[in-house]
């Protein structure tokens, strides 16, 4: 059991730039400040992966999204209100209120309210905190902590400790704008 005390000693290790590990609902991600530059180039070192692509932003409830969905059309909000907290990845509008390194070359972010408790938990310290999930690019997504400590041993400034959320497969991604699947679940 993970306690509240090991929640806030990693979710302090964020807000000093960290990168770190952490269970999720299917497998282990990799998170960090998403405002903190120099946290996130570090992190898409550790995976290989381009900055272009962009990353999934998790949050522990839909209010810490407010900056990005307060002016959305009221269907819009609300499909995403009745969606979360779940394995529900939307592409939304960033409207150019997110760094470049966190949004990549699309004019949308994806983000995510999790049901992992670990994860809304460490967001509620942190707020929203960039999610990716825990491997080399080209490599399976780690769904042990061991296989996270072989991807990365001691590269990462800490690993949350939990147990997986039980689902088989990472979240559904769809376009809030179309409703278009992007990644099935």
């Amino acid at each position: 059991m993970v306690g509240q005390w090991q929640v806030q000693q990693v979710a302090q290790v964020v807000r000093q730039g960290g990168v770190i590990a952490y269970p999720t609902e299917a497998v282990w991600g990799l998170g960090c400040d998403p405002w903190d530059a120099e946290a996130v180039f570090r992190l898409l070192a550790l995976k290989a992966r381009p900055v272009e692509k962009g990353l999934i932003l998790v949050a522990a409830d839909i209010a810490q999204f407010d900056f990005l969905i307060h002016d959305l059309p009221q269907a819009w909000r609300a499909q995403l209100q009745l969606s979360w907290p779940g394995a529900n990845t939307w592409l939304v509008p960033h409207q150019d209120r997110l760094p470049e390194w966190i949004s990549g070359m699309h004019d949308s972010v994806a983000l995510r309210v999790s049901d992992h408790p670990l994860v809304r938990a460490l967001c509620a310290h942190t707020g929203p905190l960039v999610s990716t999930s825990a491997n080399p690019a080209g490599r399976p997504a780690a769904r042990t902590r061991l296989r996270v400590e072989q991807y990365f041993g001691g590269q990462l400034d800490a690993v949350l400790g939990g147990a997986l959320g039980g689902r088989r497969n990472p979240s559904l991604i769809r376009d809030l704008r179309t409703g278009q699947v992007i990644r099935p679940s």
